[in-house]
């Protein structure tokens, strides 16, 4: 039986980007979902011309965007089996979703997160805090959980009733953390892919401030010291 694939692209002022990132998502996915998150450009116009399913969060925070995707799922009649979640920036490489969702169909994988491994990433790609913080929330990871991962990388898949188990909550920079930390406590099946990373197009809205990085910090913090005396 074939899979039903759906990806969930939040997306706040990509016009530049999110064309590109729509054409190179691979055919076998059944639905790619856009979630303009309080965007003032066209991103909206260019995802649904790309040929997109294009939905409106008015209330800024990765999360939200992330949420109103899967509360639109869960009211279609058919459910997908995999979740694909990645960035409307074009940083990541969208045609290795078929690497990313491979472990999922191949080994019965719950979670595969996509690392943006040194050797595949282009210069500049991530900022030094970028690569301080996400060396930091995993060494405290590995350190509390035993766990495994080396990245905290948006480009990741996941089995949709994996997905709804987790019960996600967080609304803005702690989103990619909480479902790792989530996945290591309910002990699911993971892995990490290595992926190509590459320079965004437009700027970061996280990590190109210091605001934003402060923030993504202390939430990221926030939510494995939550975890790690529950």
């Amino acid at each position: 039986m074939k899979p039903i694939i759906k990806v969930i692209i939040p997306a706040y002022n990509e016009q530049d980007s999110i064309e590109n990132v729509i054409k190179d998502i691979p055919e076998i996915v059944d639905e790619i979902i856009v979630i303009s998150n309080n965007s003032t450009d066209a991103t909206e116009i260019n995802a649904k011309n790309a040929g997109a399913t294009v939905l409106s969060e008015n209330k800024k925070g990765y999360g939200y965007a992330c949420l109103k995707g899967m509360d639109y799922i869960s009211k279609q009649k058919t459910k997908p089996s995999i979740i694909v979640f990645l960035d409307g920036d074009y940083s990541d490489y969208p045609e290795q979703l078929t690497e990313i969702i491979a472990p999922i169909l191949q080994d019965n994988i719950n979670f595969v997160v996509g690392a943006r491994v040194k050797e595949l990433r282009e210069n500049g790609s991530m900022t030094p805090q970028q690569v301080f913080g996400n060396w930091l929330a995993t060494k405290l990871m590995k350190l509390f959980f035993n766990a495994k991962f080396s990245d905290l990388g948006p480009f990741r898949a996941i089995k949709y009733n994996e997905l709804l188990a987790l019960k996600m909550q967080d609304k803005t920079y702690g989103w990619t953390v909480e479902m790792q930390l989530k996945v290591l406590k309910q002990k699911m099946s993971y892995v990490e892919i290595p992926v190509k990373y590459r320079n965004r197009i437009g700027v970061s809205k996280v990590s190109g401030t210091v605001k934003g990085s402060i923030f993504a910090g202390i939430k990221i913090l926030g939510w494995i010291f939550k975890y790690s005396f529950k």
